[in-house]
């Protein structure tokens, strides 16, 4: 019998003295083997000693202890959560401030950010995991240099229950005819655009399926909770696929609703997972959008980007201390806390310039549907989400927070006739732009009204920030005065008049409706003498302003007097300070020399006034 023994290696073996002394070589070089004509015991022989010097050079393996990575806490309140997409796949390196994945609170979609260095060796908690606990063991980490594939999942982890595997794609039939020849598109999913949205509308795609996306560009407009938001992509590549269509109703955050290539891949052959099934498409748009190529950014995460951002800051002023000169976030925190800078507004980009034909109309939030006649004597309308919201909010406001009122008649006749000499000398301002400025200078001399409960402390904003609460077809909208209290009266008309057509067109940005220190509610417009406003959380305090009306005084001369009422949070603001912020208001609208003094009640005299 003839044997064969390919080896990579050169091997010399012995054999017994029953069965003389042989030896076998294998070619080292070419896998050729130089055969010699062996017995069968031979071979056995060979083959034995074979296996056992091939157990003794072979190193052990052993699994290696991998670093717990759990889920983070990423809000004061946040107890659970859900990871919505994964950033970094098993076997990538990862350095301090990497983004390691986007994980849906319950307040917002939050980057997670690791300052831990080495290699994602096992993901254990997949994506759309459903409430996750916090503390939880999400996925491990090996040092650099070690075998991150034997990396040992310990028995007792938390994540065990809930490692899953994603769930099988079950192929279109478009792909069952050409197997494995779909692109795999990038997942694009409902953004969280407001820190309490969570569900929102698709008003209106800006692009079309096919149009190339650049970083910045605008994909679509949402209706949320609080008004129709931009959605802009920081992804580059083509919109290959739209999932979810205009008018869409209640898209939940995190849900895809459309599919991306990269630039160069054949868009119409985008792979459409299975568990997800394109809503009925609306009627193809004849025009398309211009593309607005943006500067690509340099390489920095979400945080930082964010950081930048609202400090107006270049990261070429700040020293970078990541790996290979990375920005970390704790840099920026550092370079702020240092120079002790505060928030700026966002600057306005003026929008570029594009043919008419190709022009952006400015998006509507959408009109509540048509009452459909259910039966006799009622019909039933579609209650929006933000109308929804509006109502969660003001519950849980007269549910929680003791509201107290304070009430005081106002004599206006001095404030009407100064606003007729402004509106003489070109200047038109309302009765409602001389209430906020006076409530702005009230705030200033009492500082415990501006006031903000959060949790189980008191915090007093050193910034002066007045909503107003603006009607609108969706429902109430509470834009934002900024430092209305270093306004003048022009300015603050201007700032009203601006705000409240945004808000009405559906077109407020976040920084435009969140925040706030104090409200100021008017009604006198709508013929409404008085009425107590509900308080508007984190706030603690809220102003109703009803209409004029002519009545005797105890002269029985005709007089002008308004009505205000002071809704206040009894746990942050007492009945004493209350009846002075009241008092000061009144004075300041009963004799508007006072305001236009800058609310120095006592300069008047000195002056003469």
């Amino acid at each position: 019998m003839f044997c064969l023994f390919p080896h990579p290696e050169h091997i010399t073996t012995s054999c017994p003295d029953d069965i003389g002394q042989q030896q076998i070589i294998v070619a080292e070089d070419n896998w050729t083997t130089q055969i010699r004509q062996l017995s069968f015991q031979h071979c056995i022989l060979f083959l034995q000693l074979t296996f056992w010097r091939d157990q003794l050079q072979e190193p052990a393996k052993f699994a290696v202890a991998g670093q717990e990575l759990k889920m983070p806490s990423l809000s004061p309140t946040m107890s659970e959560g859900t990871i919505v997409k994964w950033l970094k796949k098993e076997g990538d390196p990862i350095a301090p401030g990497d983004v390691l994945c986007d994980i849906q609170t319950d307040k917002a979609v939050v980057s997670f950010e690791t300052e831990e260095e080495g290699i994602l060796a096992k993901i254990l908690v997949q994506e759309d995991a459903k409430d996750v606990k916090v503390g939880t063991v999400i996925a491990l980490m090996v040092a650099e240099g070690e075998d991150w594939k034997s990396v040992e999942v310990p028995s007792s982890s938390d994540a065990s229950s809930s490692i899953q595997s994603p769930p099988p794609t079950v192929p279109s039939s478009e792909q069952t005819s050409k197997p494995g020849s779909g692109v795999a598109g990038q997942e694009v999913k409902m953004p969280s655009l407001s820190p309490t949205m969570s569900e929102g509308t698709i008003v209106k795609w800006l692009k079309n399926e096919g149009d190339s996306v650049s970083p910045g560009d605008v994909l679509c407009d949402i209706q949320t909770d609080k008004a129709v938001v931009s959605f802009e992509t920081e992804e580059e590549g083509v919109l290959a696929k739209i999932l979810v269509q205009e008018d869409v109703k209640d898209v939940k955050v995190g849900t895809l609703i459309a599919l991306m290539v990269s630039p160069g891949e054949d868009w119409k052959n985008v792979e459409i997972p299975s568990a997800t099934a394109p809503s009925p498409p609306s009627a193809p748009r004849a025009t398309a959008k211009p593309t607005v190529a943006a500067p690509q950014s340099e390489s920095l995460g979400p945080a930082v980007r964010t950081l930048l951002e609202q400090y107006h800051l270049q990261s070429s002023q700040i020293t970078a201390t990541g790996r290979k000169g990375k920005l970390l976030k704790g840099d920026v925190l550092k370079y702020i806390t240092d120079n002790k800078l505060k928030p700026k507004i966002p600057k306005e980009v003026p929008p570029p310039s594009a043919p008419k034909a190709a022009a952006r109309t400015p998006a509507k939030p959408p009109k509540p549907s048509v009452p459909k006649q259910v039966g006799d004597g009622y019909i039933d309308t579609e209650v929006t989400s933000m109308r929804r919201t509006i109502a969660k909010r003001l519950t849980e406001s007269k549910t929680t927070i003791p509201h107290a009122y304070g009430v005081t008649d106002c004599t206006i006749d001095k404030l009407i006739v100064l606003r007729k000499q402004l509106k003489e000398d070109g200047i038109k301002v309302s009765v409602n732009d001389f209430v906020i400025k006076a409530v702005a200078l009230a705030l200033q001399q009492c500082p415990q009204v501006n006031a903000l409960y959060k949790g189980e402390e008191v915090t007093y904003p050193v910034d002066i920030d007045i909503s107003v609460a603006v009607a609108t077809d969706a429902g109430l909208v509470t834009p934002i005065v900024k430092a209305a209290d270093a306004k003048g009266l022009e300015e603050i008309s201007a700032a009203i008049q601006d705000l409240a057509k945004k808000a009405r067109d559906g077109k407020l940005q976040p920084h435009e409706f969140q925040g706030g220190t104090f409200t100021v509610s008017n009604l006198g417009m709508y013929g409404v003498d008085e009425f107590s406003a509900i308080i508007n959380p984190p706030q603690c305090g809220i102003l109703a302003v009803g209409g004029s009306r002519t009545v005797l005084d105890d002269d029985r001369n005709p007089v002008t007097k308004m009505k205000i009422t002071l809704s206040y949070d009894g746990r942050a603001i007492d009945e004493e300070v209350a009846s002075e912020f009241l008092d000061v208001v009144r004075e300041m609208l009963e004799d508007p020399s006072v305001m236009l003094l800058g609310g120095q009640r006592g300069l008047r005299e000195k002056i003469g006034f």
